[in-house]
Protein backbone atom coordinates (compact mmCIF):
# COMPACT_ATOMS: atom_id res chain seq x y z
CA UNK A 1 0.00 0.00 0.00
CA UNK A 2 1.41 3.31 -0.89
CA UNK A 3 0.06 5.99 1.24
CA UNK A 4 -0.18 9.65 0.27
CA UNK A 5 -1.34 12.74 2.31
CA UNK A 6 -1.84 16.16 1.27
CA UNK A 7 -1.09 18.41 4.00
CA UNK A 8 1.79 19.98 5.07
CA UNK A 9 3.99 17.93 7.16
CA UNK A 10 2.89 18.86 10.70
CA UNK A 11 5.67 19.62 13.36
CA UNK A 12 4.56 16.85 15.62
CA UNK A 13 3.42 14.11 13.35
CA UNK A 14 2.89 12.05 16.58
CA UNK A 15 0.09 14.84 17.69
CA UNK A 16 -1.88 15.15 14.26
CA UNK A 17 -4.53 12.88 13.40
CA UNK A 18 -3.53 12.30 10.08
CA UNK A 19 -0.56 10.97 10.55
CA UNK A 20 -1.26 8.88 13.52
CA UNK A 21 -4.02 6.93 11.13
CA UNK A 22 -2.23 6.45 8.48
CA UNK A 23 1.33 5.12 10.81
CA UNK A 24 -1.65 2.46 12.72
CA UNK A 25 -2.51 1.32 9.06
CA UNK A 26 1.28 1.24 8.25
CA UNK A 27 1.69 -1.04 11.03
CA UNK A 28 -1.35 -3.11 10.31
CA UNK A 29 -0.64 -3.47 6.43
CA UNK A 30 2.49 -2.11 5.93
CA UNK A 31 3.38 -0.01 3.05
CA UNK A 32 4.98 3.34 1.96
CA UNK A 33 4.36 7.13 2.73
CA UNK A 34 4.65 10.36 0.46
CA UNK A 35 3.42 13.52 1.56
CA UNK A 36 2.95 15.48 -1.72
CA UNK A 37 2.46 18.97 -1.20
CA UNK A 38 5.74 20.65 -1.70
CA UNK A 39 4.72 24.37 -0.15
CA UNK A 40 6.73 25.09 2.73
CA UNK A 41 3.46 26.88 4.21
CA UNK A 42 -0.03 26.66 4.19
CA UNK A 43 -0.48 30.48 3.63
CA UNK A 44 0.00 31.40 -0.21
CA UNK A 45 2.61 33.84 -1.10
CA UNK A 46 0.52 37.25 -1.59
CA UNK A 47 -0.91 36.63 2.26
CA UNK A 48 2.61 36.39 3.42
CA UNK A 49 3.98 39.10 1.41
CA UNK A 50 1.36 41.21 2.96
CA UNK A 51 2.29 39.87 6.49
CA UNK A 52 5.59 40.22 6.21
CA UNK A 53 6.91 43.22 3.46
CA UNK A 54 8.00 43.13 0.35
CA UNK A 55 10.22 40.39 -0.47
CA UNK A 56 13.82 40.46 -1.50
CA UNK A 57 16.13 38.62 -3.41
CA UNK A 58 17.03 35.24 -1.49
CA UNK A 59 14.02 35.43 -0.26
CA UNK A 60 12.13 35.11 -2.92
CA UNK A 61 12.24 30.98 -2.79
CA UNK A 62 10.45 31.51 0.64
CA UNK A 63 7.80 32.66 -1.20
CA UNK A 64 7.04 29.84 -3.76
CA UNK A 65 3.50 28.59 -3.69
CA UNK A 66 2.54 25.72 -5.25
CA UNK A 67 -1.26 25.01 -6.56
CA UNK A 68 -3.22 22.23 -5.39
CA UNK A 69 -3.80 21.21 -8.74
CA UNK A 70 -0.12 20.63 -9.17
CA UNK A 71 0.51 18.78 -6.00
CA UNK A 72 2.47 15.36 -6.71
CA UNK A 73 3.60 16.39 -9.96
CA UNK A 74 6.30 17.81 -9.01
CA UNK A 75 7.85 14.12 -8.06
CA UNK A 76 5.61 12.06 -10.51
CA UNK A 77 8.01 10.20 -11.84
CA UNK A 78 9.60 9.01 -8.08
CA UNK A 79 5.96 8.77 -7.59
CA UNK A 80 5.02 6.42 -10.21
CA UNK A 81 7.99 3.82 -9.46
CA UNK A 82 7.27 3.84 -5.46
CA UNK A 83 3.39 2.90 -7.00
CA UNK A 84 4.83 0.17 -9.08
CA UNK A 85 5.87 -1.39 -5.63
CA UNK A 86 2.02 -1.74 -4.48
CA UNK A 87 -1.05 -2.79 -5.33
CA UNK A 88 -2.61 0.19 -4.30
CA UNK A 89 -2.54 3.67 -3.20
CA UNK A 90 -4.60 5.49 -0.45
CA UNK A 91 -4.60 9.12 -0.29
CA UNK A 92 -6.09 11.39 2.42
CA UNK A 93 -7.21 14.50 2.00
CA UNK A 94 -10.07 17.02 3.97
CA UNK A 95 -11.83 18.07 1.09
CA UNK A 96 -13.10 16.29 -2.47
CA UNK A 97 -10.48 17.90 -4.28
CA UNK A 98 -9.18 16.47 -7.85
CA UNK A 99 -5.98 16.22 -7.48
CA UNK A 100 -4.85 15.19 -11.60
CA UNK A 101 -1.71 13.31 -9.81
CA UNK A 102 -4.04 10.03 -9.18
CA UNK A 103 -4.95 9.14 -12.51
CA UNK A 104 -1.57 9.64 -13.69
CA UNK A 105 -0.06 6.62 -10.52
CA UNK A 106 -1.65 3.35 -12.50
CA UNK A 107 -2.80 1.96 -9.91
CA UNK A 108 -6.39 2.28 -8.01
CA UNK A 109 -6.69 4.89 -5.45
CA UNK A 110 -8.85 4.92 -2.43
CA UNK A 111 -9.16 8.31 -1.58
CA UNK A 112 -10.43 9.17 2.01
CA UNK A 113 -12.46 12.77 2.39
CA UNK A 114 -11.55 13.17 6.13
CA UNK A 115 -13.28 16.19 7.13
CA UNK A 116 -16.81 17.34 6.60
CA UNK A 117 -17.83 18.65 3.54
CA UNK A 118 -19.25 22.25 2.41
CA UNK A 119 -22.04 22.81 0.15
CA UNK A 120 -19.88 22.75 -3.24
CA UNK A 121 -19.92 19.80 -5.25
CA UNK A 122 -17.19 18.35 -6.12
CA UNK A 123 -16.13 16.76 -9.55
CA UNK A 124 -18.27 13.52 -9.73
CA UNK A 125 -16.17 12.18 -12.75
CA UNK A 126 -13.53 12.39 -10.96
CA UNK A 127 -14.27 10.34 -7.50
CA UNK A 128 -16.00 8.30 -10.03
CA UNK A 129 -12.96 7.20 -11.70
CA UNK A 130 -10.91 5.98 -8.32
CA UNK A 131 -11.32 2.81 -7.20
CA UNK A 132 -13.61 4.26 -4.06
CA UNK A 133 -14.40 6.88 -2.08
CA UNK A 134 -14.41 6.94 2.31
CA UNK A 135 -15.78 9.04 4.69
CA UNK A 136 -16.17 8.80 8.61
CA UNK A 137 -19.76 9.72 8.87
CA UNK A 138 -23.22 9.20 7.43
CA UNK A 139 -23.63 12.74 6.66
CA UNK A 140 -21.20 13.07 4.68
CA UNK A 141 -21.78 9.63 2.49
CA UNK A 142 -25.21 10.82 1.74
CA UNK A 143 -24.03 13.94 0.49
CA UNK A 144 -21.88 12.60 -2.37
CA UNK A 145 -24.39 10.14 -2.98
CA UNK A 146 -27.04 12.57 -3.52
CA UNK A 147 -24.34 14.41 -5.80
CA UNK A 148 -23.69 10.88 -7.74
CA UNK A 149 -20.37 9.64 -6.51
CA UNK A 150 -20.38 6.21 -6.69
CA UNK A 151 -18.85 3.18 -4.26
CA UNK A 152 -18.79 5.34 -1.02
CA UNK A 153 -17.36 3.54 1.57
CA UNK A 154 -17.95 4.82 5.37
CA UNK A 155 -15.33 4.00 7.81
CA UNK A 156 -16.29 3.41 11.95
CA UNK A 157 -13.44 6.59 13.02
CA UNK A 158 -11.06 4.98 15.96
CA UNK A 159 -8.46 5.74 17.93
CA UNK A 160 -6.23 3.70 20.35
CA UNK A 161 -8.87 4.17 23.86
CA UNK A 162 -5.94 2.07 25.79
CA UNK A 163 -4.27 4.89 26.27
CA UNK A 164 -7.04 6.85 27.85
CA UNK A 165 -8.31 6.16 31.35
CA UNK A 166 -11.34 8.35 33.23
CA UNK A 167 -10.31 11.02 35.92
CA UNK A 168 -13.41 12.47 37.43
CA UNK A 169 -13.24 15.99 38.14
CA UNK A 170 -15.27 17.11 40.72
CA UNK A 171 -18.10 20.05 39.82
CA UNK A 172 -19.43 21.91 42.43
CA UNK A 173 -21.78 24.37 41.68
CA UNK A 174 -22.48 26.96 38.53
CA UNK A 175 -20.10 29.23 40.23
CA UNK A 176 -16.80 27.03 40.33
CA UNK A 177 -13.78 27.03 38.08
CA UNK A 178 -15.08 25.42 34.80
CA UNK A 179 -11.79 23.99 32.72
CA UNK A 180 -11.61 22.85 28.82
CA UNK A 181 -8.99 21.54 26.73
CA UNK A 182 -8.82 22.79 23.33
CA UNK A 183 -6.93 20.57 20.90
CA UNK A 184 -7.38 21.61 17.35
CA UNK A 185 -4.67 24.81 16.67
CA UNK A 186 -4.81 26.86 13.58
CA UNK A 187 -2.79 26.16 10.78
CA UNK A 188 -3.16 29.56 9.41
CA UNK A 189 -4.05 33.28 10.56
CA UNK A 190 -7.79 32.70 9.27
CA UNK A 191 -8.30 29.30 11.25
CA UNK A 192 -8.05 31.72 14.47
CA UNK A 193 -11.57 33.05 13.85
CA UNK A 194 -12.13 29.77 11.36
CA UNK A 195 -11.56 27.10 14.52
CA UNK A 196 -12.91 29.44 16.89
CA UNK A 197 -9.73 30.37 18.81
CA UNK A 198 -11.01 34.20 19.00
CA UNK A 199 -14.59 33.14 20.05
CA UNK A 200 -13.14 30.73 22.90
CA UNK A 201 -10.60 33.53 24.11
CA UNK A 202 -13.65 36.57 23.80
CA UNK A 203 -15.68 33.74 25.91
CA UNK A 204 -12.94 33.45 28.60
CA UNK A 205 -12.70 36.93 29.08
CA UNK A 206 -16.80 37.43 30.11
CA UNK A 207 -16.63 34.34 32.02
CA UNK A 208 -13.45 34.58 34.62
CA UNK A 209 -14.23 31.22 35.71
CA UNK A 210 -14.21 29.65 32.49
CA UNK A 211 -10.28 28.11 32.31
CA UNK A 212 -8.93 26.95 28.83
CA UNK A 213 -6.06 25.01 28.05
CA UNK A 214 -4.87 24.80 24.10
CA UNK A 215 -2.55 22.45 23.00
CA UNK A 216 -0.67 24.05 19.91
CA UNK A 217 1.53 22.30 17.35
CA UNK A 218 4.44 24.29 16.93
CA UNK A 219 2.59 26.51 14.23
CA UNK A 220 1.60 30.45 14.53
CA UNK A 221 2.45 30.01 18.58
CA UNK A 222 3.82 33.98 18.80
CA UNK A 223 0.37 35.21 17.34
CA UNK A 224 -1.53 32.93 19.86
CA UNK A 225 0.56 34.40 22.94
CA UNK A 226 0.30 37.92 21.71
CA UNK A 227 -3.65 37.39 21.37
CA UNK A 228 -3.63 36.33 25.30
CA UNK A 229 -1.35 38.77 25.83
CA UNK A 230 -3.49 41.65 24.87
CA UNK A 231 -6.62 40.25 26.38
CA UNK A 232 -5.56 39.92 29.55
CA UNK A 233 -6.07 36.16 29.69
CA UNK A 234 -2.59 34.70 30.99
CA UNK A 235 -4.32 33.52 34.35
CA UNK A 236 -7.51 31.58 32.39
CA UNK A 237 -5.98 30.24 29.40
CA UNK A 238 -2.72 28.17 29.34
CA UNK A 239 -0.67 27.52 25.90
CA UNK A 240 1.13 23.83 25.64
CA UNK A 241 2.99 23.97 23.03
CA UNK A 242 5.18 20.50 23.19
CA UNK A 243 3.90 17.14 23.38
CA UNK A 244 2.57 15.74 26.00
CA UNK A 245 0.91 12.61 27.54
CA UNK A 246 -2.76 13.75 26.45
CA UNK A 247 -4.24 11.20 29.21
CA UNK A 248 -2.96 13.35 31.95
CA UNK A 249 -4.23 16.81 30.45
CA UNK A 250 -7.51 15.65 30.02
CA UNK A 251 -7.05 14.32 33.76
CA UNK A 252 -7.05 18.17 34.43
CA UNK A 253 -10.19 19.28 32.69
CA UNK A 254 -13.89 19.04 32.83
CA UNK A 255 -14.34 18.62 28.89
CA UNK A 256 -12.96 19.29 25.80
CA UNK A 257 -14.13 21.57 23.03
CA UNK A 258 -13.68 21.75 18.86
CA UNK A 259 -15.11 24.17 16.76
CA UNK A 260 -15.58 25.01 13.20
CA UNK A 261 -17.42 27.15 11.05
CA UNK A 262 -16.41 24.95 8.31
CA UNK A 263 -16.58 21.62 8.11
CA UNK A 264 -13.89 21.01 5.62
CA UNK A 265 -10.80 22.53 7.88
CA UNK A 266 -11.26 19.69 10.72
CA UNK A 267 -11.55 16.19 11.25
CA UNK A 268 -15.38 14.41 10.50
CA UNK A 269 -14.81 13.21 14.11
CA UNK A 270 -12.20 15.11 15.89
CA UNK A 271 -9.08 12.70 17.61
CA UNK A 272 -9.38 15.28 20.12
CA UNK A 273 -12.92 14.82 20.83
CA UNK A 274 -12.83 11.22 20.65
CA UNK A 275 -9.33 11.30 23.11
CA UNK A 276 -11.97 12.92 25.40
CA UNK A 277 -14.54 10.64 25.89
CA UNK A 278 -12.58 7.60 25.79
CA UNK A 279 -11.17 9.58 29.15
CA UNK A 280 -14.85 9.67 30.11
CA UNK A 281 -15.01 13.36 29.52
CA UNK A 282 -17.75 14.78 27.43
CA UNK A 283 -17.53 17.73 24.84
CA UNK A 284 -18.92 20.42 23.19
CA UNK A 285 -18.86 20.24 19.03
CA UNK A 286 -19.82 22.57 16.67
CA UNK A 287 -23.08 22.25 14.68
CA UNK A 288 -21.03 22.11 11.39
CA UNK A 289 -19.13 19.05 12.11
CA UNK A 290 -20.78 15.84 11.10
CA UNK A 291 -19.66 14.82 14.58
CA UNK A 292 -22.29 16.93 16.49
CA UNK A 293 -25.03 14.06 14.86
CA UNK A 294 -23.57 11.49 17.00
CA UNK A 295 -23.31 13.91 20.10
CA UNK A 296 -26.41 14.39 19.99
CA UNK A 297 -27.97 11.01 19.53
CA UNK A 298 -25.81 9.63 22.30
CA UNK A 299 -25.79 12.72 24.65
CA UNK A 300 -22.28 12.80 25.55
CA UNK A 301 -22.45 16.27 25.02
CA UNK A 302 -23.88 19.82 24.06
CA UNK A 303 -23.88 20.69 19.95
CA UNK A 304 -22.93 24.80 19.77
CA UNK A 305 -25.07 26.70 17.57
CA UNK A 306 -22.63 28.31 15.93
CA UNK A 307 -19.12 29.39 16.53
CA UNK A 308 -19.36 32.89 18.86
CA UNK A 309 -18.70 33.62 22.59
CA UNK A 310 -22.35 33.84 22.97
CA UNK A 311 -23.23 30.54 21.65
CA UNK A 312 -20.00 29.00 23.31
CA UNK A 313 -20.83 30.24 26.47
CA UNK A 314 -24.69 29.08 26.21
CA UNK A 315 -23.61 25.32 25.50
CA UNK A 316 -21.49 25.30 28.44
CA UNK A 317 -23.99 26.94 30.59
CA UNK A 318 -26.04 23.61 29.23
CA UNK A 319 -23.16 21.54 29.53
CA UNK A 320 -22.56 22.86 33.38
CA UNK A 321 -26.31 21.97 34.49
CA UNK A 322 -26.39 18.53 33.21
CA UNK A 323 -22.70 17.58 33.68
CA UNK A 324 -23.61 14.01 36.15
CA UNK A 325 -25.84 12.29 33.22
CA UNK A 326 -23.00 13.77 30.07
CA UNK A 327 -19.99 12.77 31.62
CA UNK A 328 -21.90 9.13 32.24
CA UNK A 329 -22.80 9.14 28.98
CA UNK A 330 -18.92 9.48 27.64
CA UNK A 331 -17.29 7.50 29.93
CA UNK A 332 -19.82 4.71 28.37
CA UNK A 333 -19.48 5.51 24.67
CA UNK A 334 -16.18 6.29 24.47
CA UNK A 335 -14.36 3.33 25.41
CA UNK A 336 -17.03 1.05 23.10
CA UNK A 337 -17.77 3.27 20.21
CA UNK A 338 -14.42 4.32 18.89
CA UNK A 339 -11.69 1.39 19.26
CA UNK A 340 -9.19 1.19 16.67
CA UNK A 341 -9.73 -1.82 15.78
CA UNK A 342 -13.15 -1.64 13.97
CA UNK A 343 -11.39 1.31 12.11
CA UNK A 344 -8.69 -0.85 10.82
CA UNK A 345 -10.90 -3.74 10.19
CA UNK A 346 -13.19 -1.71 7.98
CA UNK A 347 -9.82 -0.16 5.91
CA UNK A 348 -8.85 -3.98 5.46
CA UNK A 349 -12.79 -4.46 3.98
CA UNK A 350 -12.30 -1.52 1.67
CA UNK A 351 -8.73 -2.75 0.45
CA UNK A 352 -10.22 -6.38 -0.17
CA UNK A 353 -13.30 -5.09 -1.71
CA UNK A 354 -10.92 -2.80 -4.45
CA UNK A 355 -8.91 -5.59 -4.90
CA UNK A 356 -11.33 -8.17 -5.79
CA UNK A 357 -13.30 -5.53 -8.15
CA UNK A 358 -11.27 -3.14 -9.46
CA UNK A 359 -8.45 -3.92 -12.02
Amino acid sequence: MLYLLTILPPNMPECEALSQEISALRTRFGGDFVTINPNRSAVPPWHRLSMQGQAHGSRLSRFMYVPRLLFGLHKLRALRALAAKHELCHLYNPDPFPFPVLHLLRRPVIYTVSSGLGKRRPNVAFFNALATVTVYDARSQKQLEGWGVRNVHRIPPGIDTGRFTCTPVPLSGQAAEFRVLVASAPWTQTQFRTKGVDALLDAARQAPNLKLIFLWRGVLVEEMLTRVHRMALGEQVQVINRQVDVNQVLAQVHATISLASDPAIIKAYPHALLDSLAAGKPVLVSRALPMSDYVEQVGCGKVIASVSAADILEAIQALRRDYGALQASAQLVGQRDFPLEKTLSAFQEVYEYVRTNVS
